[in-house]
């Protein structure tokens, strides 16, 4: 279902919003913009779409239509408190079944971070679905210790804490919104309870964190890699591993995760004049049967 209608300038709510029911999980979604040439964004882990509507409303102006999804456990979508409902690959499934749901042939695929992965797994899984790849800080074979050091403590600490941790995600539950995206997906994440929380940790790091290095150079469709230098999880030299072995990949540095948040000009520009290559190169549409 959705609900239809324009409300306004960049601050207002999104051109469209729906959600869609795959398997057994109810996942929200908004639309920014409108045409063929649509662009899925996934939000990074714990997160939601929040974070990347100010991205959204940018692409869309510039004549893109920009799909946000909130993947299980988190934003607006159902939170299964199963480990096996939050692996990557399965995340990977949601976002075909978000095409079929919205008659999308092809679709340029991506996000931050767990989205960044996701969008590697679903060019994967469905390459004839992908029509490009905008990647930015992906968590991969350089950041396990990392990932590991930051994910493990969270995880132990929903689980053994989790009284204490559901009294604070009820505190954070009564405070405002700022209107400020990525601040708001922090407050939203914060105020989850803990069970869900740990399920999607679980399930996260017990499956596939990534396609292998044979998938990857497999990936023959047009890839922006957008990296970083600040933090240890996102490490500059897994961005810049993955446009070497993705076969037609331009890597851009961002001086932080903050950039495109924040500071967003010289990325969006980025991504954009990417879209346009991405779509020059535009392919026929598949054949039912």
């Amino acid at each position: 279902m959705s609900e239809r209608g324009l409300r306004g300038p960049a601050a207002a709510p999104p051109y469209e919003v729906g959600t869609f029911v795959d398997g057994d999980t109810e996942l929200a979604y908004e639309v920014h913009g409108t045409g063929d040439r649509v662009l899925v964004f996934l939000h990074g882990i714990l997160l939601d779409a929040n974070m990347n509507r100010r991205l959204a409303v940018d692409l869309a102006a510039a004549g893109n239509r920009v799909v946000l999804l909130d993947l299980p456990g988190h934003g607006r979508s159902a939170k299964p408190r199963q480990a096996s409902a939050h692996r990557m690959d399965s995340y990977a499934g949601h976002v075909v079944a978000l095409l079929d749901h919205l008659d999308i042939d092809r679709a340029v695929v991506g996000g931050v971070s767990l989205g960044a992965n996701v969008g590697l797994m679903v060019a994967a899984r469905a390459p004839e679905r992908v029509q490009g790849l905008v990647v930015e800080m992906p968590v991969l074979e350089w950041a396990v210790p990392a990932a590991a050091v930051t994910f493990v403590p969270m995880l132990l600490a929903v689980h053994f804490a989790r009284s204490a941790v559901r009294v604070a995600a009820q505190l954070v539950r009564r405070l405002p919104r700022s209107g400020i995206g990525p601040l708001d997906s922090v407050i939203n994440s914060l105020a989850n309870d803990p069970v869900e929380t740990a399920a999607v940790l679980h399930g996260i790091l017990a499956g596939p964190i990534a396609p292998t290095v044979a998938e990857r150079r497999a990936m023959t469709m047009p890839a922006l890699v957008i990296g970083h230098r600040v933090d240890r999880v996102h490490p500059f030299a897994d961005a810049e591993q993955l446009s070497r072995r993705l076969p037609d990949a331009t890597l851009v540095e961002a001086t932080s995760v903050l950039e495109l948040r924040f500071r967003p000009e010289r990325l969006t520009g980025e991504i954009s004049a990417f879209l346009d290559r991405a779509w020059a190169a535009r392919r026929p549409r598949r054949r039912a049967g």
